[in-house]
């Protein structure tokens, strides 16, 4: 498989859906609770340019296990 961008950025949503729907599973477990804990980001960029207006509203919620998704991604990555 050729590796670019694109497979990348692919590969890393992947895997941070992936980690998050694991820590959603994971989160009825007391003994895990401390992996399941979220947190969120977010980022509200807004322009006004008399011509063009825009407004952006992005967040992401970032768990342990989501995390630990993201680093196996970027490993699967690495090996193709």
């Amino acid at each position: 498989m050729k590796k670019n961008t694109f497979t990348l950025i692919l590969i890393l949503i992947v895997g941070l859906v992936a980690g998050s729907l694991v820590g959603q599973l994971l989160s009825s477990v007391p003994a895990l609770s401390f992996l399941t804990v979220s947190k969120e980001l977010s980022w509200r960029p807004k322009a006004d340019l008399l011509v063009l207006r825009y407004d952006l509203d992005l967040h992401i919620r970032l768990n342990l296990i989501g995390i630990l998704g993201l680093a196996a991604a970027v490993w699967i990555y690495r090996k193709l």
